[in-house]
């Protein structure tokens, strides 16, 4: 059952236009324009830089973006009132969008990593477990940021805030541009963000093969449990 359900949930995702732009297109002309133009100051290869954190935004594009406007949507059409109605308990509905989130995680992070490694980066072999590690703590905060989300608010207020929230997260939360390269109080901020703290860990533990420091770890796990205890509440069928 959660196999059928979480293979639906990628066809559906992988049908829809926009779900494809937002998880393929803007993370690929992101890596590209990055590696290729000296559009911000980064030291080089530019794309030792530009890959983690772009990785970084492919696993919060899928994750939050992608799952509250999909939520939204579902309830707003009441495609979620009906599918707790059916056999399918509630637990394995949210499993089987979860699931469906990390494949489709591990379909950009093949793609992204083959398209990085084409641009000319070459990641610490020692470092690729503990990034796996981190996109899976991505996903989870992600995850759970984006039910909540869409579990809360209308198809098209969520849409919006989503919308915002994920470019507003790119360009000061240390996804576009390094922590070490913004204001000391961008930096600060972006640091405790969900967006900041799997970025940067990516970016050190791909670069140097160590594992990540504590803080970014930390700063996954606390959101996921703020944002899940929060949705288990807050969020509604309808």
């Amino acid at each position: 059952m959660l196999a059928a359900q979480a293979a639906t949930e990628v066809r559906l995702a992988l049908r829809n236009g926009e779900q494809v732009l937002l998880t393929l297109l803007i993370p690929v002309v992101l890596m590209v324009g990055l590696a290729t133009l000296e559009l911000v100051p980064l030291p080089e290869p530019r794309i030792a830089a530009v890959a983690p954190g772009v990785l970084a935004l492919a696993v919060m594009s899928t994750a939050f973006t992608g799952q509250a406007i999909a939520l939204g949507f579902d309830r707003r059409y009441g495609v979620v009132r009906r599918l707790a109605a059916t056999a399918l308990p509630r637990w394995l509905l949210v499993a089987g969008r979860l699931v469906a989130v990390l494949g489709v995680v591990a379909l950009q992070m093949v793609l992204l990593g083959a398209l990085a490694a084409g641009l000319g980066w070459r990641p610490e072999p020692a470092g690729l477990g503990w990034a796996l590690l981190l996109v899976v703590l991505g996903c989870a905060a992600f995850g759970a940021l984006g039910i909540l989300l869409g579990g809360t608010r209308g198809a098209a207020r969520g849409r919006a805030v989503a919308t915002w929230a994920g470019v507003r997260l790119r360009g000061g939360g240390g996804i576009a541009i390094p922590l070490d390269r913004l204001p000391e109080p961008l930096a600060a901020v972006g640091a405790v963000l969900p967006s900041g703290a799997l970025a940067e860990g990516l970016r050190d533990t791909l670069t140097t093969g160590d594992p990540p420091g504590a803080g970014p770890v930390l700063v996954l796990l606390g959101w996921t449990v703020a944002a899940a205890a929060i949705a288990v509440r807050a969020v509604r069928l309808r």
